[in-house]
């Protein structure tokens, strides 16, 4: 027994929404074809959360329900919810409020978290931050994104990226040792042009000219956040394996953001994990932003044994980026 605390993942739920769009459908909204988007990208198909005033709470709110059915948490034993998000319902209320209210969970701390596609790892952080100082019991951390909401279905560079989806994981105390050991945070605005969505903030607010001008649409450019993405986030997975001493045979398994096939497979190499040690769904959900790494923890749940050690890596736009190092802390249940 350690008598450090560490926060340590004690459940994970996910959900992603019934409609598939299969890059057959995309064929018919853009010029794209099946191969292209495959063997650039690895994505096959993507959810999409359809109907009217359905937001990104829908989806954090099923996933946070199951969360709790399946630790056994009753939503009064919840002391922090945070919600990684850059498509929350509305600017304000958050997407944590919409959550708690749906679940029913009632005057707990809830805040949302915007850092992108490394969202997810930087609310993991915090909540483990609270962990470790012994302030609350049981943190909820939510990804989710709608991310169909800002995508432009005429833009062939970005609409066969993005899916929706929403995962959920409880954090609790640890003294076994277990939970997360590290993490490295790290940002750089000079990339804000690179990807963005430039309308709908106070700086561009909605009038007909920014709908007009599509600025309310994600816009990337392509190479530029490539490249950035293929060195930064396979660096920072370097840096955290050799600041806690591990070698590519220590880890079972990697759990990089989905956003390419190729960055992950990058990441994967100078890390020297092999193929099989690599979480990968993006050929079913594509890029969900914040829900990507939650979501390949919840479809790999059942591999993993108490002790496995698990690498999270991410990137996003701002640019964000950063890993973390975590010691799983239960049996396939």
């Amino acid at each position: 027994m350690s008598n450090k605390t560490s926060a340590a993942i004690t459940g994970v739920a996910g959900y992603v929404p019934d409609y598939v769009l299969t890059n057959e459908e995309l064929e018919k909204l853009v010029d794209t074809n099946d191969e292209w988007i495959t063997s650039r990208t690895g994505i096959k198909e993507r959810r999409i959360l359809k109907g009217e005033g359905q937001g990104t709470s829908v989806m954090g709110a099923k996933a946070v329900e199951d969360l709790l059915r399946k630790t056994n948490t009753t939503p009064d034993q919840v002391d922090l919810l945070i919600c990684a998000t850059v498509t929350p319902d509305y600017l304000f209320p958050s997407a944590s409020n919409m959550i708690c209210k749906a679940v029913g969970i009632r005057e707990t701390a809830s805040f949302d978290l915007a850092a992108a596609c490394s969202g997810f790892l930087n609310a993991l952080a915090v909540g483990t931050a609270f962990i470790e100082a012994g302030r609350y019991k049981k943190v909820i951390i939510v990804g989710a994104d709608k991310m169909s909401a800002i995508v432009d279905y005429t833009d062939r560079t970005t609409c066969i990226l993005f899916g929706d989806g929403a995962a959920a994981v409880m954090l609790e105390p640890n003294t076994e040792g277990l939970g997360v050991q590290d993490f490295i945070l790290k940002s750089d605005g000079e990339g804000c042009e690179s990807l963005m969505q430039k309308g709908g903030g106070s700086a561009y607010p909605p009038t007909h000219d920014t709908v007009e001008q599509k600025l309310h649409y994600i816009r990337q450019e392509g190479q530029a956040v490539y490249k950035f993405a293929v060195t930064r986030m396979a660096n920072v997975s370097a840096e955290i394996m050799e600041r806690n001493h591990l070698v590519g045979d220590d880890i079972r398994f990697l759990v990089p953001h989905q956003a390419n096939k190729r960055i992950i497979d990058a990441t994967a190499s100078r890390m020297g994990v092999s193929e099989e040690k690599v979480m990968l769904n993006i050929q079913k959900y594509g890029n969900t932003t914040a829900a990507t790494i939650p979501l390949c923890l919840w479809d790999y749940e059942n591999q993993l044994k108490k002790g496995d050690k698990l690498i999270l890596a991410a990137f996003g736009g701002g640019f964000t980026w950063g890993s973390a190092y975590l010691t799983w802390a239960y049996d396939p249940k």
